[in-house]
């Protein structure tokens, strides 16, 4: 019988669960953002998520290990690939509304809830997938 828990644990899990996470925070700054285009002083933020992912890849390129299920097999580098957290940067260098002191532009914040959205959208849908396909090589359903 296939341990249900190590495969939905494996790396590929993990990086999903991570990006749905990440989505679904985003989804939350951004609508913080729409809602306070009008408050004074208010400054936007932004949760930074897949530019940290990719700063750890690259800096970690070499420490990514290959399992050998056989002495003979080639090593490939060794370490662990332990994925960073979103961070929430806030803005403060630059200003939309001189009157307000505000730097929302309601434009560009519509715009990344709509490509966020499609991001969330997809991660759920490619979860599905993966769930979909284990069931059915479980049960060996067609």
């Amino acid at each position: 019988m296939v341990n249900l828990v190590k495969i939905v644990n494996n790396a590929s899990f993990q990086r999903m669960e991570s990006a749905l996470y990440a989505a679904e925070s985003r989804q939350r700054v951004i609508s913080n953002n729409i809602a306070n285009a009008e408050t004074p002083n208010f400054k936007r933020s932004e949760l930074v998520f897949e530019d940290l992912i990719a700063k750890h890849l690259d800096n970690n390129a070499e420490t990514i290990s290959g399992k050998r299920t056989h002495e003979k097999h080639i090593p490939i580098g060794k370490g662990n690939l332990r994925l960073p957290t979103a961070q929430l940067v806030t803005d403060h260098s630059t200003s939309m509304n001189n009157t307000t002191n505000n730097n929302v532009d309601l434009d560009a914040e519509m715009a990344l809830l709509a490509k966020n959205q499609l991001n969330y959208n997809f991660y759920v849908q490619q979860l599905n997938h993966d769930f979909t396909m284990m069931r059915i090589a479980i049960t060996g359903a067609k």
